[in-house]
């Protein structure tokens, strides 16, 4: 494994670490890292570092990792950090040889911190994931490598108002492709009442939000302006156009937008899990299917959530203690326990089905999980945020005006070819 001085080079990837760091889920100066406590791999403090800081020592989460340590015959110093915040102290501590002994980042990170040397690979600490689903280990593969082994996952979904919809002599049954979403809000906005709200904003949220029509479509992200690329631009556009979508979409957040659709007038809304209390207390009539492929299906929609790693440290010995506590924080026993605290859909079959029993209305975001699909996948790792970037710009172009989505879509394919040579 040798020292962390390969990973200088990680400067120069915060940029790009907080490009690719989007949406999906305050912050502690603390900066201790494993190497300055001990070398022995029983005893002592372990510490873990985590983008979780509304949990506090009473929290599930915090008390699962306590539980670990204690099975792990050692103390665990937890710090709670802002998402981009836990990505630069990482950065900065490995450069100075004091990274955490674990760390759980957001999935699209993985692939950038493993190319700056910073993570280990499951192989190398014998991290079981034999029983992780493929394609939400994919987002934190890179060359053939894994780096980490996935907490849980959320995605996207559409909510309906079944109010809406039933004025509108609209059957959710019937929305089975594009062509049959867009006669719904067609029918909708007949009755007087609001299509459909989404995010289109100029960030990753952006990009997040349009990636299941994106690929829905059967593109591509290393053609953006292939002639499937072009129709989900071209889709997002004619909604405006028509006005089955908002002027807004293209400042929305995916909060905005959601306090659009629980106004009440709205008849979809592109969320994920996370909005499923708020929908609950904002009292409305609804219900959730998954985001259509243009010619049916399930579109693959991108994942959220984060992967439990073990950053690479001077003293190897330490390396045994750490693996037992990812081991412990991942395990089927503690999966729903963790995935549930957080929100998430559990990363295994085994403990989805679990879930499910335990709230029917999670089998919708199952299904969407097991069709999702990691950002930086296709082994496309560091070169994601290169592609994201010039993607929302041309979904901000095409919904703006400024250009024709042919155009815009072509634009940023020559952008992002450019930066990813």
């Amino acid at each position: 494994m040798g020292s962390v001085a390969t990973s200088r080079r990680a400067a120069g990837l915060i940029l790009a670490v907080l490009a690719a760091a989007g949406g999906m889920v305050a912050c502690s100066t603390s900066s201790g890292g494993g190497n300055d406590q001990g070398g022995a791999a029983q005893g002592g403090t372990f510490t873990v570092w985590d983008p979780y800081p509304q949990y506090d020592n009473g929290s599930d989460w915090v008390k699962l990792l306590d539980k670990c340590g204690a099975q792990a015959g050692v103390s665990v110093k937890r710090t709670g950090f802002d998402t981009s915040d836990l990505t630069n102290k990482v950065l900065l501590a490995a450069q100075q040889g004091n990274a955490p002994d674990v760390l759980v980042v957001d999935n699209p990170v993985v692939s950038t911190l493993a190319e700056g040397g910073i993570l280990t690979t499951t192989a190398e600490n014998k991290l079981d994931t034999s029983a992780i689903a493929p394609n939400l280990l994919a987002a934190g593969q890179r060359g053939g490598k894994t780096y980490g082994v996935p907490i849980g996952a959320n995605t996207l979904a559409l909510y309906y108002n079944k109010k809406v919809l039933a004025k509108a002599g609209v059957d959710i049954a019937s929305v089975k492709d594009w062509t049959s979403l867009t006669a719904a809000l067609q029918k909708v906005k007949a009755v007087g009442k609001k299509g459909i709200t989404f995010s289109a904003i100029g960030t990753e949220e952006g990009s997040f939000q349009f990636l299941p029509w994106f690929w829905g479509s059967g593109a591509n992200l290393t053609k953006l302006d292939s002639p499937e690329g072009v129709s989900a631009a071209t889709l997002w556009t004619d909604w405006l156009k028509k006005g089955y979508a908002p002027n807004s979409v293209i400042n929305n957040t995916q909060t905005t937008s959601w306090q659009e659709f629980a106004a009440g007038d709205y008849a979809f809304a592109e969320n994920g899990t996370w909005q499923l209390a708020n929908a609950k207390k904002a009292g409305l009539s609804y219900g959730i299917i998954p985001i259509p492929g243009r010619n049916g299906g399930t579109a693959p929609a991108p994942t959220g959530g984060e992967f439990v790693s073990i950053p690479v440290q001077k003293k190897t010995a330490r390396y045994t203690t750490s693996q037992k506590l990812v081991t412990c924080l991942t395990s089927t026993d503690n999966s729903l326990t963790t995935t549930t605290t957080l929100s998430y859909v559990a990363p295994t079959t085994q403990v989805q089905a679990k879930q499910v029993a335990a709230n029917p209305e999670l089998k919708v975001w199952v299904e969407a999980v097991k069709a999702a699909k990691g950002r930086t996948s296709d082994d496309l790792g560091t070169k994601y945020p290169k592609i994201s970037e010039p993607m929302w710009g041309a979904v901000q172009a095409g919904l703006s005006g400024a250009k024709s989505p042919q155009r815009a879509m072509a634009d940023a394919q020559a952008t992002a070819a450019n930066a990813t040579r």
